[in-house]
């Protein structure tokens, strides 16, 4: 051993050519370690080259199913608001919702806009997710611009009326509970009817959309008027 180490002690010097030599064997050997490991990565991807592609086009189509339920809650919210847009006394009840003045009201419009205008005609017509992403965002923005506007027109109700206005309002409710009144007269329907949109104008406008769907449900009947007596012969 005293020897060996009298060897070691003497020839010091010579670590650091060894040292030198094995940096590079082990250099060498990394570097052919990276040249395979890349070669069978050039070749996986050869030999999987339509699989990758397939998973690649896959992974940039939208899930029809995450499709389908956004569309859904873009209908739910619709209807949320066909609700006031077809029933005059919602509206009369909370006229911040079709008062185009209002800020909330006229975000929640151009909301409900945008959502209309990316829906697809069927959710396998939207294949990409960037337009998935983009209409997400849009239902979304509806949704919570619907539910501000709401809010608010559930807290304010009829508050920014005078207490005259208020006493029209309140009138035009009634006399629209006895046009749509199948058991009042067609001539009493009528009336009612045209009574409660004087009492209405100047205080609230009701949209196209809110006028047909009532007079829908009032005029048939009012058209027809009363049916002339039939006359049997015996």
């Amino acid at each position: 051993m005293r020897p060996l180490m009298e060897f070691l002690y003497d020839k010091w010097w010579m670590v650091f050519p060894q040292m030198a030599v094995a940096g590079r064997w082990a250099g060498g050997w990394r570097r052919a370690g990276d040249r395979r490991y890349r070669r069978r990565v050039e070749l996986y991807k050869l030999q999987n080259q339509d699989k990758l592609q397939n998973q690649a086009r896959e992974a940039d189509r939208a899930s029809v199913a995450d499709v389908k339920s956004l569309m859904a809650t873009h209908d739910a919210t619709n209807r949320r608001w066909l609700d006031y847009e077809l029933d005059v006394g919602k509206l009369i009840d909370f006229p911040l919702m079709t008062d185009v003045r209002e800020p909330l009201t006229v975000a929640f419009l151009r909301a409900k806009r945008e959502a209309d205008g990316l829906r697809p005609p069927s959710a396998e017509d939207l294949t990409s997710v960037a337009g998935l992403d983009a209409y997400r965002q849009a239902v979304n923005n509806f949704v919570v611009a619907l539910d501000v506007a709401e809010r608010e027109a559930i807290r304010i109700r009829d508050s920014k009326f005078s207490g005259p206005e208020r006493e029209r309002l309140a009138v035009a409710r009634k006399l629209l509970m006895i046009a749509e009144n199948h058991a009042a007269t067609p001539a009493e329907r009528q009336s009612a009817y045209k009574r409660a949109r004087r009492e209405l104008d100047g205080l609230i406008v009701l949209p196209d959309v809110t006028v047909a769907a009532l007079e829908g449900r009032i005029a048939p009947p009012l058209d027809a008027g009363p049916r002339p007596p039939q006359f049997h012969q015996g």
